[in-house]
């Protein structure tokens, strides 16, 4: 079949099954946005091309598909470079799709050229330069595989702009050859025999998983190993919904700001079985005393992460689809009664968990930052996904948002992305179209891409941003109180900005709730109206996220507060 370079990146789109893509388009691109006008192409044009990633980002997130996103070369390039940052920290699956100038000016540093495959090496699975229009039908099918198979991350394709224009014959590929890349990760039988084993002969096992359950959709699996197990569970912020947070074993998310049943647990248990997760600084404290007690029995299909932050002493190297799958086949044919075995251990860390759980203290008619997030959360159904920007707010909604299915709490975990939420929350929605989605986000990150307000409002994406307004960039300062004196040096907000407003100028309604009693008798309403709205909350400046586990400390050197 004959057609241009601009057809053929469309028709490659088709045949991978995307149904949407987000972009910004540019010079170099036009070519490829006729035909995208031609064809009536399914496009999302946001407001800058980092809310165009991030939309891409959360789009993957909430559906597990891979997210698409396409900017002009040069700047729209590089805007580009957070949101790829971002998705790679995180495992995201995206390809993203930049125009180059044209082949005789490559190298030449002609107008708006910039060397995306050098910038983006670091912080993508692979990338890619085409020059040649007959490469494009393989390029594209090989990056699709990449980005959505083994753990999955972001592809970055630059294409020359004359190859949009150029003719040539169209065949998608119907294999894919990569020397020294599959997607089969088998898992050893030695491996998981070794890991039954130490099951069995352990009496205060804690099963701890991560983001990696989420994206290899293996959730229910974990489940019927929790079940078998009957064991306390906890989990990185990242794997959150993949237990149910209502399962009474559940002991809350670990680290840093986690819960105190959860760390005092990791610092207890005798096996310590991690399954898709990554051993990150905000998880272990001080690696030198993390899980003092315990044996290590490590779950993980990237062999880099194995041993990389924490020893570990049985590693299950593989596919979780598969391991999850022979270990809970293995524990099915013991004799052992492990709910049982368990029952002690299992109340100890309960008992241990029910004298600090997450709280807040009510202080009059203010709004505390607790009380916002609880009251979302009972106000939402189970189907409800909820994302969040970066920083105090962050913690809180991991805290007190209750989340019972997987894919359903969308946050920049790795990289800590302020800005990345409105425009995760809009590809979410885009996804998810019969979820209601919530942005949780502060008065700092909300800025960083608010422009994307309007995006939503174009496009009637019915999203509800709840601003924990506090004046403050939150964890900033929150730092800046326990460790610099109050010095609270070019953190304080508190300028002349109206968000109500700004929503408003951008075409969505804009509300804001300043008393306590208005959680209860305004945001319902707000919430379950039809629509996008932004929901400013004041709340106090000097509220702050506990419990916390200093820098360089253990997880048991836990601040509790009052």
């Amino acid at each position: 079949m004959k057609m241009n370079g601009a057809q053929a990146v469309l028709e490659c789109l088709r045949q991978e099954g995307v149904d949407l893509i987000f972009g910004y388009p540019g010079g170099v691109v036009l070519k490829l946005y006729d035909e995208i006008y031609k064809e009536n192409f399914p496009h999302i044009l946001t407001g800058h091309e980092q809310g165009a990633v991030h939309a891409a980002d959360g789009y993957a997130r909430a559906t597990g598909k891979v997210g698409v996103v396409l900017a002009t070369s040069g700047p729209g390039a590089a805007n580009l470079i957070t949101g790829i940052a971002t998705a790679n920290m995180d495992s995201i699956p995206l390809v993203c799709i930049t125009g180059q100038v044209a082949n005789p000016a490559i190298g030449k540093d002609s107008f708006q050229e910039v060397d995306v495959c050098g910038i983006t090496t670091p912080i993508t699975k692979h990338n890619y330069l085409v020059k040649d229009v007959c490469d494009l039908p393989r390029v594209i099918k090989e990056a699709f595989f990449i980005a959505r198979t083994g753990r999955p991350g972001p592809v970055a394709i630059d294409i020359a702009a004359d190859v949009f224009n150029t003719a040539f014959d169209f065949e998608y590929p119907s294999t894919i050859n990569l020397r020294g890349y599959t997607d089969q990760y088998p898992v050893d039988p030695i491996e998981i025999d070794q890991a039954v084993n130490a099951i069995e002969n352990c009496r205060k096992p804690l099963i701890f998983y991560g983001g990696g359950v989420t994206l290899s959709n293996t959730s229910d699996a974990l489940r019927t190993l929790a079940r078998r197990l009957d064991c306390p569970i906890t989990t990185t912020i990242m794997g959150l919904g993949c237990i149910d947070e209502d399962d009474p074993n559940f002991l809350g998310f670990a680290g840093m700001h986690g819960s105190y049943g959860a760390n005092m647990a990791i610092q207890s248990c005798d096996l310590l079985i991690a399954i898709g997760m990554r051993f990150s600084d905000r998880v272990t404290g001080r690696v030198a005393d993390f899980a003092p007690n315990a044996k290590i029995i490590h779950l993980e299909l990237d062999p880099a992460e194995i041993n990389k932050n924490v020893r570990v002493d049985y590693r299950v190297l593989g596919d979780l689809r598969l391991s999850l799958d022979m270990l809970n086949s293995r524990l099915d044919t013991s004799t052992i009664d492990f709910s049982e075995r368990f029952s002690d251990w299992r109340q100890e860390a309960l008992d241990t968990a029910a004298k600090h759980p997450f709280r807040f203290r009510a202080e009059g008619d203010l709004i505390k930052p607790g009380a916002l997030i609880s009251r979302l959360s009972d106000l939402s159904d189970d189907n409800t996904i909820v994302v969040t920007d970066v920083g105090q707010h962050q913690m809180w909604a991991a805290q007190f948002f209750k989340v019972h299915r997987p894919r359903h709490f969308l946050t920049s975990g790795g990289l800590g992305t302020m800005g990345f939420g409105l425009p995760a929350a809009m590809g979410a929605k885009l996804g998810c179209p019969s979820s209601n989605v919530i942005l949780i986000t502060g008065d700092g990150s909300i800025m960083m891409n608010i422009q994307e307000l309007a995006t939503i409002a174009d496009h009637n994406i019915d999203v509800k941003v709840v601003i924990v307004h506090n004046f403050i960039l939150g964890m900033v300062g929150q730092w800046q109180r326990l460790f610099y004196s109050h010095h609270y040096s070019q953190s304080e907000l508190k300028g002349k900005r109206d968000f109500v407003k700004l929503a408003q100028a951008m075409g969505v309604r804009g509300y804001q709730l300043t008393t306590a009693d208005q959680l209860k008798s305004d945001l319902p309403e707000i919430l379950f109206s039809e629509g996008a709205a932004v929901i400013d909350v004041i709340v106090p400046e000097e509220e702050n996220v506990i419990p916390m586990v200093p820098g360089g400390k253990r997880l048991d050197q836990m601040v509790l507060g009052n």
